[in-house]
């Protein structure tokens, strides 16, 4: 075979060991574009950015469990791959069809499941993601069914169900974007198998919402209506769309708004909003109040956030009003008093018991947020916000009304030194008349 030979620049002639075997990187260049595996649309499950990840890892990475092939065979998640398989037995028995069934609906989905991450997975054979996909689907159905249903749980052989804290963990896992399965296929499977008597009126949506309402309540609301359901894509999708706000996002003119402490300071009151949308945030210029809809934050409230802004910012279709939401509280709350304030106001309930933690939170969230000026959900508040502020009459008003008129006898006591200062220049008036 006849071989072409190439000089690397700036080398001899002579330099025959630096030349580049033209044929042979040909074919292998053919050869991975061969096997190239183009990106679909349809991608939806994402390995969380470095950028993220180094703020705080735990925040994105499974304790207990793993669902769907990015945490796939760790060992430090082995032990719950025995509870998949008594979950999968269960399901079964339970179900009107048997595993070569669910097997066969998996196989037939396996490229437009595949196509919804980010990664290809070729080490995974097709055996071996099918099977995958069963027990962790197989798993999912029955934890949601489990949690609603005490008859199905097998007395002494569940121990996720009397392990409290093991059943906590799993569900706080089951919201990181990394260990996600889409949520089509486990809605196929639940459907397949019919596992509940007809007239049931069990959905996966409605499992999901019974699951997520009971620990993020003041994120979930009650009416699970609200936003298009069903095109959720996976478990963190349905969290986000929980909150999708009405509005249309604006271009930010500014990214700068006066905290808690300077706006009470300028004259806003505080109001505690009635929306169920947490992004519902209002500010009425005519009088004086800024409306936010009750929030409360704990321990877990970092790992719901940093997954939600971790899928808007790594979804190109997705517009992130959840770090527009991040960006707004973190201008609104920098400092512990600026919590303090919408503590005592009603509007975040806060059992960290630290104020100062509260305010800290914002701010890491906030941090490598890539934020889109053209298309922020709250650019009409924090326009009006400033405006408000940077009123000189505002501030001078709140300032007489916070420092005199706060209290019925402090308002008497400005009223008699005002009478009294009439009364003394009458009487200096007076004199000066007599004299002359």
């Amino acid at each position: 075979m006849s071989r072409h030979m190439m000089n690397v620049a700036g080398t001899s002639i002579d330099q025959m060991d630096s030349s580049i075997d033209i044929d042979k990187l040909e074919v292998s260049v053919q050869g991975k574009l061969r096997i190239l595996r183009l990106f679909s649309n349809n991608c939806s499950i994402y390995r969380v950015p470095k950028r993220l990840r180094e703020l705080n890892e735990k925040a994105y990475t499974p304790q207990v469990i793993s669902i769907g092939p990015l945490h796939y065979g760790k060992p430090e998640l082995k032990e719950m791959e025995e509870h998949k398989i008594l979950y999968l037995k269960e399901f079964l028995d339970l179900s009107e069809v048997g595993v070569k069934g669910f097997i066969a609906a998996i196989a037939e989905r396996e490229t437009r499941l595949r196509n919804c991450y980010a990664e290809t997975f070729d080490k995974l054979s097709k055996e071996e993601f099918v099977e995958m996909v069963l027990l962790d689907c197989s798993f999912l159905i029955m934890f949601l069914l489990k949690r609603l249903n005490t008859d199905i749980r097998r007395l002494n052989t569940d121990r996720i169900f009397y392990k409290p804290w093991m059943k906590e963990e799993i569900k706080f896992d089951l919201l990181l974007l990394e260990n996600q399965l889409p949520f089509f296929i486990v809605e196929d499977l639940f459907k397949l198998s019919k596992i509940l008597p007809p007239g049931t009126e069990y959905s996966m949506i409605m499992l999901t919402h019974d699951l997520f309402s009971s620990s993020w309540g003041s994120w979930v609301p009650k009416d699970i209506s609200r936003g298009n359901l069903s095109e959720v894509e996976h478990f963190v999708d349905f969290l986000r769309i929980c909150q999708q706000p009405a509005e249309q996002p604006k271009k930010l003119e500014t990214l700068t708004a006066p905290s808690v402490a300077e706006l009470r300071r300028a004259g806003i009151k505080f109001k505690l909003g009635p929306s169920i949308n947490l992004l519902h945030i209002k500010f009425d210029d005519n009088e004086g109040t800024l409306e936010i809809p009750h929030f409360k934050i704990f321990d877990h409230t970092e790992i719901l956030f940093r997954n939600l802004q971790a899928f808007e910012q790594c979804n190109c279709g997705a517009t992130t009003y959840v770090c527009n939401y991040i960006i707004m509280l973190s201008l609104l709350v920098p400092d512990a008093k600026d919590v303090e304030i919408l503590v005592k106001e009603g509007i975040i309930e806060n059992w960290l018991n630290d104020n100062d933690a509260v305010s800290r939170l914002f701010r890491n969230l906030s941090k490598e947020i890539i934020l889109d000026v053209e298309n922020f959900y709250f650019s009409g508040v924090v326009e009006d916000l400033n405006k408000y502020y940077r009123k000189r009459g505002h501030k001078w008003k709140a300032f007489l009304k916070q420092k005199y008129f706060r209290n019925p006898w402090a308002i008497i006591s400005v009223v008699a030194a005002a009478v009294l200062v009439i009364f003394t220049i009458i009487q200096a008036v007076c004199s000066i008349i007599q004299v002359a």
